[in-house]
């Protein structure tokens, strides 16, 4: 299966499709459509060029082909920030306010858990586009300890529960997909254990757990909701706050049959383009295996040869054993 090549690619792929219109609207996708690699564009920077999205995936990932060290993650992201490591071209061209300022935080002797934002309007894309790495870590782990790492992981950047909640959905339902093969029992068996866990540990109001109604299906005011993937794309938000992203990612991932298609939707949905394909790349990834990501794609991404060998360290280290 590749899991792990189909993960991370997945990731890179999209981030870089998105990367050459991120902040054009979605009327003028409607009228200019991504079909394929772009070249300049939005940061001006060559076709297969990937953002802050996939840097950061891939200093996570690297810090986990040597175990589980959350000091250690946060220095990567430290080194990428200030030593252009991780980096496409040997420049950090686009980051997060919120991912700012939290590795300003981890430069200092502080406990990296503490970096990340813990007010509402720190609440982001920035842990949800890097957390896909975590995925192959948590994998054997209860649902509480899954959780508990990947709170840790989210807050390096992003420490507001909301945040996490989006990380934690979004690693339950990469797994579930892996198991069992299908978006939609997989979405449904995702809704059902991490409602049950949510409303059995006390972890957050239900005010937060209800910022997620679309996704749990959780009733809000007495109405029933529908599932994401019943709502048009005019009611689905393509922005850079977390739990636009994760709809919109999950929406692209049901409206579409093939990992090109839905990186493809992802993109013209507009705005935040590269981290909504990042995002919609990672699951799509996992569904359709690795090589249902077009090849040309693959060949045109920067470092495609050191992704792959970070691939081959981590597949190595957690042995694709889902």
């Amino acid at each position: 299966m590749k899991l792990i090549y189909s993960a991370l690619f997945g990731v890179a792929v999209g981030d870089a499709l998105g990367v050459p219109v991120e902040f054009r609207n979605r009327d003028y996708l409607k009228e200019n459509p991504v079909t394929d690699m772009l070249a300049y564009g939005t940061h001006n920077q060559p076709a297969g060029t990937w953002s802050d999205d996939s840097s950061l995936t891939f200093c996570l990932a690297e810090s986990l082909t040597r175990g589980y060290n959350l000091k250690d993650m946060g220095m990567r992201f430290v080194s990428w920030y200030e030593d252009n490591y991780w980096t496409p071209h040997g420049e950090v061209f686009d980051v997060g306010v919120a991912t700012s300022r939290a590795i300003y935080q981890l430069m200092k002797d502080i406990n990296p858990v503490m970096a990340g934002g813990r007010e509402e309007a720190d609440n982001g894309n920035g842990s949800l586009m890097r957390i896909m790495p975590l995925l192959f870590y948590v994998q054997h782990m209860d649902i509480a300890e899954r959780f508990r790492h990947i709170q840790d992981v989210s807050s390096l950047t992003h420490g507001h529960i909301r945040s996490v909640l989006a990380c934690f959905i979004y690693i339950e339902f990469g797994l579930r997909l892996i198991k069992m093969h299908d978006k939609f029992k997989a979405f449904e068996n995702t809704k059902e254990i991490v409602n049950n866990f949510l409303h059995n540990n006390p972890i957050c109001s239900d005010n937060e757990i209800n910022k997620f109604h679309r996704i749990l299906l959780n009733p809000v005011g007495g109405y029933e909701i529908k599932p994401i993937y019943e709502y048009p794309e005019s009611e689905i938000a393509s922005s850079g706050y977390v739990v636009h992203s994760l709809e919109a990612a999950l929406w692209c991932l049901f409206k579409e049959d093939t990992y090109e298609g839905t990186v493809l939707r992802a993109v013209n949905l507009g705005s935040d383009t590269d981290t909504t394909a990042a995002i919609a790349g990672g699951l799509a990834g996992l569904l359709y295996g690795f090589d249902a990501i077009p090849q040309k794609w693959i060949d045109q991404l920067a470092r495609k040869d050191d992704i792959m060998d970070l691939c081959d360290r981590l597949e190595k280290k957690y042995n694709e054993t889902i």
